[in-house]
């Protein structure tokens, strides 16, 4: 016989509540002579503290399920009483998350002192004998009664199971992380007790849409072998991340760069590869670069995401520590299913000030000399059918060691934004205000910065605050009128980019239809192609500063163009060959150009004033002619792969 369902279900709720309360009450007060206490029972308390701990979260579960429709009888004030159920449920949460830590801290601090004194020598045994001695007088005593037999304490070591993260907080505080058997990267979705300690159990709060909350896909586990090689590649970076966060450098939830994992990899991942033009499965055609005989261009092609996204700004994330240098603040995003990467891996710098240190800003447009790398508009694109396709935003700082100079790349945290609820439908174009998650996309429940959350007890209203306080993330999605749409459906099918240099890769793709589909006399032919824009384009958009010189290079030009000039496709093709000929090739091959490293502020400002000398010598001389043939420009030596252009080399086999 089924059992039959509670006639007052919110009230069953919040008699249950007093009960847990009163049990965690007793708890309390039992555990307050721990110090006195025999292991054995300390153990008890500790279980009990696990046992509570899930049966506090079960009825929070219930509660968060509950609607005002369940109830068979009106009830007045029921959302502010099922809120103040929250908050009592909440409270009890934390109080036994700091009674099981207190309690696994004072044995974890017992146990590194007696193993310190096993491996010291004999005169640092004594020393370490005197400080521990001092140290566990200040524990009620119960240091005396541990350490009267070394063989007593052996057998009463015990392996606890810790119920979150703790972060040492003040002198004599441990640092630890949830126990996983497998490792830690992956294995972090399958910890009930770490992913359960905030009540996201269900993970459908990654997102937070001003009043809303959009769905998002939940994490899935990586076995793919690319992300196999990151997974070891972040695994060797987790001691040194572990080593910043002990010494109080950097917030708990803070990991090493996913994102940049994945683009240090190789070209899969970068914008240059996505560029390109994809076969079809027989690969005897191209997929998605097809000539519109009618419009005597290449055909335009609409795809399942097309849309404007807008970064405003980045609130409350936290300050690393003095002991490392930042040398950049900057998002990544790319597209994403919740578990592989579907597009290429966009980066766009944000402007930090001191006077407020906890707010990444980004420039909402970009125009005349700004750095197409500060570009807040990117476009999105995407045909990917998965329900679960999503932006994944990953912020990041590049900092540097003070003491050693290692150099390496941080994750501040990340958040997933789904394009589309669970019936299909895409979400709406508004702005969206999303907090962030702590750790690695692959891990849950993680927090950026765990100490807030502590914080986090008492009244509604200090609750409020607390969310308030929560790293976040504000962007805008924005849909396309006709003339944006008609623009970036020149591009290819899955991009993410730069708006403010979206007409040049137009620029490229319809010179790629001249020379691919036009122009080529046997299309059977794989032969190498003469043409000195397309076997170099790619490389801008690895050198956005390149691109920057092109941008503006072309922009001076088109302001000679009359309006009817502007309206003839082929003459604006020609004009373009001609500038790019003029300014980014000598640029490419020029010595007096270091080459592009990331994040590195003297090579950036080298960089930008050679660039800037010849752009103004340029100008001067009408051309770039005279500083070519001048004795004082030295280029590198001449390379074939300077003028050909190999498609089959360059092109993108089809992924599906």
């Amino acid at each position: 016989m089924l059992a039959r369902r509670p006639r007052d279900p919110l009230q069953a709720l919040r008699r249950r509540g007093q009960e847990l309360k009163l049990q965690v009450d007793s708890l309390v007060t039992e555990s307050q002579l721990t110090g006195a206490l025999e292991p054995s029972k300390r153990r008890e308390i500790y279980q009990r503290c696990i046992q509570l701990k899930q049966a506090v979260d079960e009825n929070k579960n219930t509660l968060q399920k509950l609607n005002k429709a369940d109830e068979a009888a009106p009830v007045g004030n029921y959302e502010q009483r099922k809120e103040e159920e929250h908050s009592l449920l909440e409270k009890l949460a934390c109080q036994l998350q700091e009674l099981a830590v207190s309690i696994s801290r004072k044995d974890a601090l017992k146990v590194e002192a007696h193993s310190d004194k096993e491996e010291d020598d004999t005169t640092e045994d004594d020393e370490e004998e005197t400080g521990g001695e001092e140290e566990e007088s200040e524990g009620d005593g119960e240091g005396k009664q541990e350490q009267a037999s070394p063989k007593q304490a052996e057998t009463e070591t015990v392996t606890y199971i810790a119920l979150g993260d703790f972060a040492a907080q003040q002198t004599g505080d441990l640092t630890f992380k949830p126990y996983n058997k497998e490792d830690k990267l992956e294995s972090s979705e399958g910890s009930e007790e770490g992913g359960e300690e905030d009540g996201e159990e269900d993970g459908e709060e990654d997102v937070e849409v001003v009043d809303e909350t959009a769905d998002g896909a939940q994490v899935k586990q990586r076995t793919d072998s690319h992300w196999s090689a990151v997974r070891k590649a972040i695994s060797e970076q987790i001691n040194t991340v572990d080593v910043l966060a002990t010494m109080g450098a950097i917030p708990a939830g803070f990991r090493p760069s996913t994102l940049s994992q994945l683009l240090d990899e190789g070209n899969q991942f970068r914008a240059s590869y996505f560029l390109q033009p994809e076969l079809t499965t027989s690969q005897l055609a191209f997929r998605d670069l097809t000539w519109d005989a009618k419009a005597g261009t290449i055909m335009s092609r609409p795809s399942r995401v097309s849309l404007i996204l807008t970064l405003w700004s980045c609130k409350m994330i936290p300050l690393p520590g003095t002991s490392i240098q930042v040398l950049s603040r900057h998002i990544r995003l790319c597209l994403f299913d919740g578990s592989k990467v579907l597009s290429n891996i966009h980066t766009v710098r944000a402007v930090w000030q001191p006077k407020k240190p906890k707010t990444w800003t980004f420039s909402p447009q970009v125009t005349g000399i700004l750095p197409c790398l500060l570009d807040g508009d990117c476009f999105i694109r995407s045909n990917s059918s998965t329900p679960d396709l999503g932006i994944l935003f990953e912020l990041g700082i590049s900092y540097i060691r003070n003491s050693t100079g290692e150099r390496g790349e941080l994750s501040c945290g990340w958040v997933f934004l789904k394009l589309f609820d669970a019936s299909g439908v895409p979400i709406p174009a508004k702005t969206y205000e999303l907090f962030l998650n702590g750790g690695t996309p692959y891990e849950k429940g993680v927090e950026v910065d765990p100490s807030v959350s502590r914080r986090a007890q008492g009244s509604v209203f200090r609750q409020m605050i607390s969310v308030r306080r929560q790293p976040q993330l504000l962007v805008k999605l924005r849909s396309l009128n006709r003339r944006s749409r008609a623009m970036l459906s020149l591009l290819p099918e899955t991009l993410v980019g730069s708006m403010c240099s979206a007409h040049l890769l137009i620029f490229y793709r319809q010179i790629l239809g001249d020379v691919l589909l036009r122009d080529r006399t046997n299309l059977q032919s794989a032969d190498l192609i003469s043409h000195p824009v397309l076997a170099t384009f790619p490389l801008l958009l690895e050198q956005p500063d390149v691109m920057d010189a092109l941008r503006s290079s072309w922009s001076e030009k088109e302001s000679t163009l009359k309006r009817a000039e502007k309206r003839d496709k082929e003459l604006l093709k020609a004009e373009f060959l001609l500038v790019y000929h003029d300014c980014v090739l000598p640029l490419l091959h020029s010595t007096l150009l270091p080459p592009f490293r990331w994040a590195e502020e003297e090579t950036e400002a080298a960089r930008w004033k050679a660039i800037a000398d010849f752009l103004k010598q340029s100008r001067e001389n009408e051309g770039s002619l005279k500083a070519l043939l001048s004795p004082d420009g030295v280029h590198k030596p001449f390379d074939l792969s300077e003028q050909t252009f190999d498609f089959l080399g360059e092109i993108r086999k089809n992924s599906g």
